[in-house]
């Protein structure tokens, strides 16, 4: 960790785990750096608990022990990881000068989500804004 309170730049592990310690605050700004890399990795944990519930679940739609077991897992942490996944989006979308409410987008149906990962592309302003100092400092 570097002596700002950011995790150093080649951390990825860090990085991903920096919305869960900041995990309810909606205020003040976040670099993309700090949001794909926890995007990517709940992403990929919800997904191969998915694929587990799937390969464990039989003709009739039945799933067995282990599909049972990753589906409990998977809901508590789809549940456990919604506040900090729009906290951390409030946050990028403050870093580009715009209103943390855009997260509301995400329950447009079928396109929202779409719409607030592309703007979660987007680059910050330089420079101070109304939500705070750049988080590139």
């Amino acid at each position: 960790v570097e002596s700002d309170g950011e995790p150093a730049g080649s951390d990825l592990v860090a990085w991903a785990l920096m919305p869960l310690r900041r995990y309810a605050q909606f205020d003040g700004r976040s670099r993309r750096k700090e949001f794909w890399p926890f995007f990517v990795a709940i992403a990929a944990i919800l997904s191969v608990l998915l694929v587990v519930v799937a390969a464990d679940t039989d003709i009739f739609g039945n799933p067995g022990g282990a599909g049972i077991l990753a589906g409990l897992v998977l809901v508590v942490i789809f549940v456990g990881t919604l506040v900090p996944t729009f906290a951390v989006q409030a946050r990028r979308f403050h870093d580009q000068g715009r209103s943390g409410w855009l997260v509301l987008l995400n329950f447009l149906p079928y396109v929202g989500g779409i719409i607030t990962l592309i703007l979660m592309l987007f680059p910050g302003e330089k420079g101070e804004n109304q939500y705070g100092p750049d988080p590139k400092g």
